[in-house]
């Protein structure tokens, strides 16, 4: 074989065996653009996938507070509302209202008893009446020297147990009249004690006036004594027409025992009257 039927394999007159370069500058360029694309596909993707991750969140939330976008109409029943009642809800002891004011309390003692005192407050009225039995109010009177409307040893009496005040009223029917004196002390020991020691030695002095003549001065009388709270009263009933009193009078025993039943009532009201008051103002 010649040289010059050998030569070189990459000659240009290599009769169509010398490299295409256009061709492989094609192919190559072709390879670059794929793999660019693949680079940008990818990320796409990747963008997209967090994008998606992103929505789901917001769906999510919105998911949750669905209802409260709904209309009112579209929103669950009551029945499906966990109600208040089945927790329990706060719970408080029961109280108990004290106990009310005991109106003795008031009667008992100067301290507590002061709602005004005197013979128009203790004997309101012209009269007073006792089931089908109307007495006339006569005249009436106050003072503070308790031993100047006492005759004999009650005189004393009232003075040692300190008596404060002492009210008198008569009343009367027909020819019976009763006067009542009710002695005032400091306390119910003191006027308790009075009571117990009355021996029926003197008695409160009459009262005439305003209709009722002098009685019980010269003649025989009815005397009794009685006490509550601070209270003690006497009584001194007989005729008005001279006369000794007797059994017999059943007009001037009744005056004298409703006379005392009323002047109870009357004290006991105020204790009543005074402990509702106090127990309004709280």
């Amino acid at each position: 074989m010649s040289f010059g039927q050998g030569g070189s394999p990459w000659g240009p007159n290599d009769g169509g065996s010398t490299p295409d370069w256009a061709s492989l500058a094609e192919a190559s360029e072709a390879r670059a653009r794929k793999k660019r694309w693949m680079v940008i596909s990818g990320a796409i993707v990747a963008t997209l996938a967090v994008g998606s991750a992103v929505a789901w969140g917001i769906v999510s939330t919105n998911k949750s507070n669905e209802n409260a976008n709904k209309p009112a109409d579209q929103l669950p029943s009551t029945a499906d509302i966990p109600s208040e009642g089945k927790s329990g809800g706060p719970s408080f002891d029961a109280t108990t209202p004290p106990p009310p004011l005991d109106p003795n309390d008031f009667i008992n003692s100067a301290a507590k008893d002061r709602a005004p005192l005197n013979a128009d407050s203790l004997f309101p009225g012209k009269q007073f009446t006792a089931g089908d039995r109307v007495y006339t109010k006569g005249a009436t009177a106050r003072t503070t020297n308790c031993s100047s409307v006492a005759t004999k040893g009650l005189q004393g009496l009232l003075s040692s147990n300190n008596c404060a005040q002492v009210i008198r009223a008569t009343y009367y029917k027909g020819d019976s009249a009763v006067t009542i004196g009710v002695a005032v002390f400091k306390t119910r020991a003191q006027a308790a004690k009075a009571k117990d020691q009355y021996n029926f030695d003197g008695t409160v002095v009459s009262l005439p006036g305003s209709g009722v003549p002098t009685f019980c001065r010269t003649t025989r009388c009815r005397m009794t004594a009685n006490s509550v709270g601070r209270y003690t009263y006497f009584t001194n009933g007989g005729l008005t027409n001279g006369q000794d009193a007797t059994k017999k009078d059943t007009v001037m025993f009744s005056l004298g025992d409703d006379l005392q039943e009323f002047t109870f009532q009357q004290i006991k009201r105020r204790g009543e009257v005074q402990a509702s008051a106090a127990a309004t103002s709280g």
